[in-house]
C-alpha cells in the first residue's frame, strides 16, 4: 500500500487559496492585533463603556442602590454591567495599538503605560465576574442578603486588589506618552489621562466623574479608531461579508457552548 505525500509546492498553492477566502493584513505598525481588530476596538469599546455607564446613571452610587435597581431593573441593569464588561475585555487592541504608536518616540512610556493600562483591564474584569455573582445573589437570596454580603466581604483581599493603582497609572502614562510623542493633540490627550478618573471596584454606579471620563476616552480613542481603519486598502465585498458571517457563527457558537459550563 503506497502513501502520497502533499509536497512543498501543493503547501504553497493552498495557503494563498486560504489567504483569499478569508484575507488577513499581516503587517503594517502593529501586525497583531492589526488594523481591523485594533480600528474596531478603539471605536466600539469606549462606546459601549460609555453605554453601560450612561445606562446605569439614575441609579444612585453605592452597591446596595445598585442590588436594589438590579431588583427593579433587571434587564436594563443587566445591559448596562454586561457593556461595560464587554467594553473593558474589548479595549485590549485599541491599548495594543496606542502603546505601538506612541513606542515609536516613546518606547518607555508606552511599555510601562501600556502594562500597567492593560493590567487594569484584567482587574475591572475580576470586578465584573464580582458584579455578576452578587447579581445572581441579588436574583435568588434577596436584595437584603446580597448587599449584606458584599459588605460584609468587600474589603477582602484578593490578588486583583493590587492593580488597583494600574488602572490608573497606566492612563496617565499613556496620555504623557501620546501627548509628547504627537500621537494625540493636547486636548485629546488630557481627555485619554480623564480616563483615569473612571470609578473602580465591585458594583459601582455612576457619577458626573464617571460621564466625564469615559467621554474623554471617547474623544481621545474613537478619532484615531477611524484614522486606523482608513489606513490602508479596504477589503471587497466578498471578503468583508464571508469575515462577517465568520465572526457572527463563532461568537454564536461560542456563545452555546459557553452557556454548557
Amino acid at each position: 500500500m503506497t502513501t502520497t505525500r502533499s509536497t512543498p509546492l501543493e503547501h504553497r498553492t493552498a495557503a494563498p487559496a486560504r489567504a483569499r477566502l478569508l484575507p488577513v493584513a499581516w503587517g503594517g505598525d502593529t501586525p497583531f492585533p492589526g488594523r481591523w481588530v485594533g480600528g474596531v476596538s478603539l471605536v466600539a469599546a469606549p462606546v459601549l463603556l460609555g453605554a453601560g455607564v450612561l445606562l446605569r446613571l439614575p441609579f444612585h452610587f453605592f452597591f446596595p442602590e445598585q442590588l436594589a435597581a438590579r431588583a427593579e431593573h433587571p434587564h436594563l441593569i443587566a445591559v448596562s454591567y454586561g457593556a461595560f464588561a464587554a467594553g473593558t475585555v474589548l479595549l485590549w487592541p485599541a491599548l495594543a495599538v496606542l502603546a505601538a504608536r506612541i513606542g515609536r518616540h516613546s518606547p518607555g512610556l508606552a511599555l510601562w503605560g501600556g502594562v500597567l493600562a492593560v493590567l487594569g483591564l484584567f482587574a475591572r474584569t475580576f470586578h465584573a465576574g464580582v458584579d455578576h455573582l452578587a447579581f445572581q445573589l441579588a436574583d435568588r437570596q434577596g436584595v437584603e442578603a446580597a448587599a449584606r454580603f458584599v459588605g460584609e466581604t468587600y474589603g477582602a483581599f484578593h490578588v486583583f486588589s493590587t492593580l488597583n493603582l494600574a488602572i490608573m497609572g497606566g492612563w496617565l502614562l499613556l496620555a504623557i506618552g501620546a501627548w509628547r510623542t504627537r500621537v494625540l493633540g493636547p486636548v485629546r490627550a488630557v481627555a485619554l489621562a480623564v480616563t483615569s478618573a473612571l470609578p473602580l471596584g465591585v458594583l459601582k454606579g455612576t457619577t458626573p466623574l464617571s460621564v466625564v471620563a469615559v467621554a474623554g476616552l471617547c474623544l481621545a480613542l474613537v478619532p484615531l479608531g477611524s484614522t486606523v481603519l482608513r489606513d490602508g486598502p479596504t477589503p471587497g465585498r466578498a471578503a468583508a461579508l464571508r469575515w462577517t458571517l465568520t465572526i457572527i457563527a463563532t461568537i454564536a457558537l461560542m456563545t452555546l457552548i459557553g452557556q454548557v459550563g
